[in-house]
């Protein structure tokens, strides 16, 4: 008995294209620059002499960087500050994020920051 442990398919039965500069780009790894984190440390570090923000965590996830800011380090993030990849369906690369609320999305951090200089704060 000869069993093949390849299964033989018909003819144009393959329906999925894998792009392999797609699926590089999005293996890529998106990080804050040394100014980018400076800003975002900076920002912080004035919240936090204000007794508001206590805690923040960094991510790298496929596609993005992210900030996220805590006022208890047990809970949610307060706001999350994204950097996405270039490209990504022509959207700005800075978001600003409340949960699932997007607060604000720009093509720079600094114009994405300026949303704080407003004293952005979430009641409750």
């Amino acid at each position: 008995m000869n069993v093949s442990p390849v299964q033989r398919r018909p003819a144009g039965s393959m329906t999925n294209l894998l792009h392999l500069a797609d699926a590089r780009a999005r293996r890529r790894t998106i990080t804050f620059d040394r100014l980018e984190l400076n800003r975002l440390v900076g920002l912080y570090s004035q919240r936090v002499s204000t007794g508001e923000w206590r805690d923040y965590a960094i991510d790298f996830k496929p596609g993005m960087a992210v900030f996220s800011i805590f006022r208890h380090t047990a809970e949610q993030p307060l706001f999350s500050i994204v950097k996405l990849a270039p490209g990504r369906e022509r959207q700005p690369p800075w978001v600003i994020s409340s949960g699932p609320r997007r607060v604000a999305q720009r093509e720079t951090l600094d114009d994405t920051l300026k949303v704080f200089d407003r004293q952005l704060r979430l009641l409750g």
